[in-house]
């Protein structure tokens, strides 16, 4: 099957973004990065001394997949929490700035924000210190998103549940979300392997190479072995299509009754791929909802998460980037 799209198709698709309206449920984050240098070793023990020299914050997890949608021009409503403190106000102000609309987002008087710090020196990361809880939400904090889902979803293109196990994505919401997307609304969502089962009614589901062959039971090896566990999950999820980015081979699209589409990766250097599966799983709904096909949806989220993972931290595509990135291939 066709591994491309050209760029005539592609900008016909893309032009069209900018028409699209998403909602994003699920575990934001703030991503924080501490840039510094290390040329001696602790004399209190054998760890390497940072010296700090910047540092700066950007928007992880279901917020990172709101900026991807946002920088491609889509309509974003971010639901989720963040707590009743600094780094909360800092994701609302960064939110804002990129006109990501966060009147529903839910400020926690308890939980923090969750936070990732990551401490680099010299383009490597040292070591990653995450500030979360990451217990099940409270019954009336579910029962509040539950009624902004059944009340948004069936008024826009498409839903995001962006599962990061932190809680928020509970079973009674997925199923909340799919019922409300009567009217033919596209869900997707970025899974986590303990809650493979409860995405049944789901649109699609974008695991990597390695969440896929825990939530089938088996390794992927090989070629056949990645056939087996794509076919095992199918049939787990009925009507679900299944995206698995793969790393350096790219990533395959399965589909129920049709045969698999394997499309080898763009990028030309991996410095991080931080926020890649973010990209991924924004570019596939964005263009789908747009009017491509699945595969060209496939091919261009390929596309995107090969110009995000050249550069350090978490970033969001655009569609100049996307489209140079598509000429450039051709």
């Amino acid at each position: 099957m066709s591994q491309r799209i050209s760029p005539e198709r592609a900008a016909e698709v893309m032009e069209q973004f900018r028409n699209r309206r998403f909602l994003v449920l699920g575990d934001i984050m703030l991503d924080q990065y501490v840039h510094g240098a290390v040329s001696r070793i602790s004399p209190e023990a054998p760890v390497p001394v940072v010296h700090v020299e910047r540092s700066e914050e950007r928007l992880g997890g279901a917020a990172n997949v709101a900026n991807n949608l946002a920088a491609l021009g889509a309509e974003v409503w971010l639901c989720g929490l963040v707590g009743d403190d600094v780094h909360g106000s800092s994701l609302r102000e960064k939110l804002e700035a990129r006109s990501i609309r966060t009147e529903h987002l839910i400020q926690h008087p308890t939980r923090p924000t969750t936070r990732k710090v990551r401490i680099i020196a010299h383009q490597q990361q040292i070591v990653r210190v995450d500030h979360e809880v990451d217990e099940p939400i409270e019954e009336d904090v579910e029962q509040q998103i539950g009624a902004l889902a059944r009340r948004i979803v069936p008024t826009i293109d498409g839903v995001i549940l962006s599962d990061y196990g932190k809680g928020i994505v509970t079973e009674n919401l997925i199923r909340q979300v799919v019922a409300a997307s009567v009217g033919g609304q596209f869900v997707a969502v970025d899974p986590k392997v303990k809650h493979f089962s409860l995405y049944r009614g789901v649109s699609l589901v974008t695991p990597n190479v390695l969440e896929a062959g825990q939530a089938a039971g088996e390794k992927v090896t090989d070629d056949e072995s990645l056939e087996r566990v794509a076919r095992r999950l199918l049939e787990l999820l009925p009507g679900t299509s299944l995206l698995i980015t793969r790393g350096e081979q790219g990533m395959s699209l399965f589909e129920p009754a049709r045969e698999s589409t394997h499309i080898p990766t763009v990028a030309r250097h991996v410095y991080d791929v931080t926020g890649a599966g973010d990209t991924v799983i924004a570019t596939y709904a964005l263009a789908f909802t747009a009017g491509s096909t699945s595969r060209e949806a496939a091919v261009l989220a390929n596309h995107a998460a090969g110009e995000v993972i050249e550069e350090v931290g978490a970033a969001p595509i655009t569609v100049d980037r996307l489209r140079r990135s598509l000429s450039g291939s051709d």
